[in-house]
């Protein structure tokens, strides 16, 4: 019987930010549709109470329990850490998501 070959599946962990700068840290297997729930407030909450709706940061990995982990030790580093790595790759805080929806 003739495999089926699957594209793998994709997973991001990513660091959202308000316009103040509070930070908000989560994991998905699809960062369009979970951009478009927090840029709409479809899920009550945290992000949606402080607008922290602002993608700043994401890396990719094709590794589930890879990307649960690095969430986790995001989550676990200092504010300051959190900052000096989302300005290496994006030193002013852009919204990398921007061009998907729109400006928020």
């Amino acid at each position: 019987m003739p495999q089926i070959m699957r594209e793998p599946k994709i997973y991001s962990v990513y660091i959202l930010s308000s316009r103040s700068r509070a930070l908000y840290i989560g994991v998905t297997s699809d960062l369009l549709r979970r951009m478009h729930q927090h840029r709409t407030h479809a899920v009550p909450g945290h992000t949606a109470r402080y607008r922290i709706n602002r993608l700043v940061y994401f890396e990719t990995t094709e590794d589930v329990h890879a990307a649960i982990e690095r969430e986790k030790t995001l989550k676990g580093l200092r504010r300051e850490k959190k900052m000096r790595l989302i300005e290496a790759v994006n030193p002013r805080w852009d919204d990398l998501a921007s061009e998907w929806f729109g400006t928020p």
